[in-house]
C-alpha cells in the first residue's frame, strides 16, 4: 500500500505491481490511515518471519551438508520453488526421473545404495486432471526461473536454457486434454505414463547442493519401481538406461518392503497390477531381493 497525491488530495493505494498499478482504497482519512498502519505493522511483521526462516534454512543446509543427507543438483532447484510459489506441484506437476530417488530414500530415512540420484536434465510429468486457468502454465514457470528457456524444435517435448540444460515435460493420455495448446514444451502422450498418476503420492522437503531448501511431489514408488522394470524390457529404450532402469526398479520395490510402511506391497497393492506390469512384479518377487 502506498500514498498516492492526486489533484492535491492523498489517496491510499494498494499496489499490484512495481509499475504503480492497482486501486484506490480511499482518499486519506482517520479509517485509510488506520488501514495504512495496520499494513505497516503486518508487512514488518512478515519482513522478520522471513530474516529469521532464511537464518535457519541457512542452518539447516549446512547441517544437511555435514550429515550427508541425499541433496539435489542446484539446477532443478528454482525450478521447483518456483513450481511451489505457483502451487503447481502435486497438482500439475510431478518430479519423475532419477531425480525422484531422493524423494524415497528421504521417505526411507537414508540414502539409498546402489542408486543414482542426479542427472544432467530434469523430468516432470503433467498429471491435472482438469483444465487450468493459464494458458502457458509450463512455459511461464521455466521463463519466471530463466528467460532463456525455449522449446527444443527437434523434441518438442523437452526445454532447453542458454546453458544447455534440459527439461523434459512427460504425460500420460488421460491428462492431455487439460495441457493448454501454447503451452510449451509439448509432451508427447505415453500409454505408460499412466502408471505414474496411481497410488500415493511422495512429498519431500530437501536441500540443494547451493544450499537453498526445495519441496518436490514424486510418484508412488511401487508404481515407479514397476514402471522403471517396464522400460528396462523395452528394445527401444537406449541400452545404458535399461540397466539402470531395472537397477532402480529392483531395488525401489525393496525399500518399499523394507522402510516404506504408508506404500506396501500387500495383497490389496498387489491385486491392482495390469497385466503389462505383471511380468515384472513377478521376476522381481522371484528373485526373493
Amino acid at each position: 500500500m502506498a500514498w498516492k497525491t492526486i489533484s492535491g488530495r492523498d489517496y491510499l493505494y494498494e499496489l499490484r505491481d512495481r509499475a504503480g498499478n492497482g486501486r484506490s482504497l480511499g482518499v486519506r482519512s482517520e479509517e485509510t490511515e488506520a488501514l495504512h498502519a495496520s499494513y505497516r505493522e503486518h508487512k514488518e511483521t512478515l519482513k522478520r518471519r522471513r530474516e529469521g526462516a532464511a537464518a535457519q534454512l541457512q542452518q539447516n543446509g549446512r547441517l544437511w551438508r555435514a550429515l550427508r543427507l541425499p541433496m539435489m543438483a542446484s539446477e532443478p532447484a528454482p525450478i521447483l520453488r518456483e513450481a511451489d510459489r505457483r502451487r503447481m506441484l502435486g497438482s500439475q506437476l510431478l518430479v519423475v526421473g532419477t531425480n525422484a530417488v531422493l524423494a524415497y530414500a528421504l521417505e526411507a530415512g537414508g540414502g539409498i545404495a546402489g542408486l543414482a540420484d542426479e542427472t544432467r536434465d530434469f523430468d516432470m510429468a503433467w498429471v491435472a486432471r482438469e483444465p487450468v486457468e493459464s494458458d502457458r502454465p509450463v512455459a511461464d514457470l521455466l521463463k519466471a526461473v530463466d528467460p532463456t528457456f525455449t522449446m527444443n524444435t527437434e523434441r518438442n517435448f523437452q526445454a532447453r536454457n542458454s546453458k544447455a540444460y534440459e527439461v523434459e515435460l512427460l504425460a500420460a493420455p488421460s491428462v492431455m486434454a487439460s495441457l493448454p495448446r501454447r503451452d510449451m514444451p509439448r509432451p508427447i502422450p505415453l500409454p505408460e505414463q499412466e502408471w505414474l498418476l496411481w497410488g500415493r503420492f511422495v512429498e519431500s522437503f530437501l536441500v540443494a547442493r547451493d544450499g537453498s531448501a526445495v519441496r518436490m511431489v514424486v510418484p508412488d514408488p511401487r508404481w515407479f519401481a514397476l514402471h522403471k522394470l517396464w522400460l528396462s524390457r523395452q528394445g527401444k529404450r537406449d541400452t545404458l538406461k535399461r540397466g539402470k532402469d531395472a537397477r532402480q526398479g529392483e531395488i525401489l520395490l525393496a525399500v518399499a518392503r523394507d522402510a516404506l510402511p504408508l506404500h506396501p506391497l500387500d495383497a490389496e497393492w498387489e491385486a491392482q497390477i495390469p497385466e503389462e506390469l505383471r511380468p515384472d512384479w513377478d521376476a522381481w518377487k522371484a528373485k526373493g531381493l
